[in-house]
């Protein structure tokens, strides 16, 4: 009899459900005898015992069904370990009480960046994890794809399609501020499939006048109106000069509810042209997850399982050149996957003429 626990932690986005259906189905399927555990609301179930023994039928009918039936909770890295003064609980401790108190031979965990750092202080710690990679921003080290990626895309995409057409309508420039982070994936990859004009992300800090001239150059050949994709954590060339530290103060003493109102204001002080914002925020995270989720997620529940079956833990499941590998959790940890400022897509994007303010 094998014992293996389910956690998703951090964020929730679509495919999640599709991840731990096919874990438990490929559980069923080669190791029939094998009794899961699903931990409620990420870490935090694994901290104080909160789980329950699965079923089958726990699984069915939950592949298309957005969010996750487990629930998510965001537990920080540095709250995992006690300060140098040696106080607070040790939840390291507490999870690993958990871990054996259950009997379990594995955990499966499904997470972002954070999610995985702390998996791997689990790891070091002697507990036999395997982890999935899930994010909309597509920024976990290791795997070219993380689930919950292009349904996040299919949605940016949806919104930019409308906005174009109330922006052809009114001559207007239209802002559409997308997620993550301070990573630029889904900004890039929804502009470029919804036929953004202007292309703002974290990874290529943007000149103001850059943009201003892109939507002049447009004007001047008939065309009035501008879409621009802006990223969530987009950067002007000034900024990118500053410490985290000063760019956290000046941000602090602005009005704007975000980025995109302030770049709509600068805008509207440079060119005189009227601008609207659109923030889509969580609506890119809800959901069902689309095909294309639903088979990465399936695919790497499924890898999860033969690395338990292969006793090969300490791994993350990722795809690479479409073929699912293990990749070591120590070499995960701690790193992020951000656009390279000559990736192929950005290289693409600026042939057919889009701006990307540098």
């Amino acid at each position: 009899m094998r014992r293996i626990g389910l956690l998703t932690s951090g964020g929730d986005c679509q495919g999640l459900n599709a991840a731990l259906r096919g874990v438990a189905k490929a559980l069923y399927e080669w190791m029939p005898d094998t009794e899961i555990y699903g931990f409620r609301d990420g870490y935090q179930g694994l901290i104080t015992g909160n789980s329950n023994m699965m079923k089958p039928g726990d699984f069915s009918g939950i592949l298309t069904l957005g969010g996750t039936i487990l629930g998510t909770s965001r537990q920080p890295f540095k709250t995992m370990v006690k300060g140098d003064d040696d106080s607070g609980p040790d939840k390291v401790e507490a999870m690993l009480a958990t871990y054996r108190k259950l009997g379990l031979d594995a955990m499966v965990i499904l997470g972002g960046n954070g999610t995985h750092k702390t998996a791997n202080l689990l790891r070091e710690n002697g507990m036999r994890v395997v982890t999935l990679p899930k994010t909309i921003d597509n920024d976990v080290w290791g795997t070219d794809l993380t689930f919950g990626f292009q349904s996040a895309v299919d949605i940016a995409t949806h919104v930019i399609d409308n906005i174009h057409t109330t922006a052809m309508s009114h001559s207007r420039v239209f802002i559409i501020e997308l997620m993550g982070h301070d990573a630029g994936w889904l900004t890039l990859y929804a502009g470029v499939a919804g036929g953004a004009d202007v292309i703002l992300i974290p990874e290529i800090p943007y000149k103001l006048t850059s943009v201003c001239a892109t939507i002049e150059n447009r004007i001047a050949q008939g065309k009035h109106f501008s879409i621009i994709a802006l990223a969530e954590g987009a950067i002007d060339a000034k900024e990118a000069e500053m410490s985290k530290k000063k760019l956290r103060a000046k941000r602090e003493k602005e009005s704007f509810p975000s980025i995109g109102f302030r770049l709509a204001q600068e805008l509207l002080e440079a060119t005189g042209r009227e601008c609207r914002v659109t923030v889509p925020g969580h609506f890119q995270r809800g959901g069902p997850p689309c095909p294309a989720d639903r088979v990465l997620s399936t695919r790497l529940g499924a890898g999860a399982v033969r690395l338990i079956q292969d006793g090969d833990f300490g791994n993350m499941v990722g795809i690479v050149n479409n073929q699912i590998v293990p990749v070591p959790l120590e070499k995960v940890a701690g790193r992020l996957k951000l656009v390279e400022p000559e990736d192929s897509m950005v290289c693409c994007a600026k042939s057919i003429g889009v701006d990307f303010g540098d």
